[in-house]
């Protein structure tokens, strides 16, 4: 799955996938326009996808301080490009990762 047809599954359906890994259900929540939510969902785990993820959602919300902390503990270089391009590339990657165990639901 692409990072556009994930976006596709997100605008069709209503409710989150619990079978998501974390991170990609604040992705979900994020692409929703649920900042809260999706920084609740990452913000106590401890799975370097989802310190990646917390990263991007204070970069978004301007605490680059903050954010900068996180791509340390995700072991990811701080991100310069768009929040859109950001996303997208966290959505690719991670969807790699779980391509042969999660199917979305049709």
């Amino acid at each position: 799955m692409t990072p556009k047809e994930f976006q596709q599954l997100i605008e069709k359906q209503q409710k989150c996938p619990e079978s998501l890994p974390q991170a990609l259900q604040a992705l979900w929540y994020d692409y929703k326009g649920n900042w809260d939510k999706a920084h609740e969902i990452v913000q106590n785990a401890g799975d370097a996808d989802s310190a990646w993820v917390h990263a991007y959602l204070h970069r978004k919300e301007g605490d680059l301080s903050n954010a900068r902390y996180w791509y340390r503990r995700s072991n990811k270089p701080e991100f310069h490009a768009g929040l859109d391009k950001e996303w997208e590339q966290i959505a690719s990657d991670l969807l790699i990762k779980v391509k042969e165990s999660w199917m979305p639901m049709n």
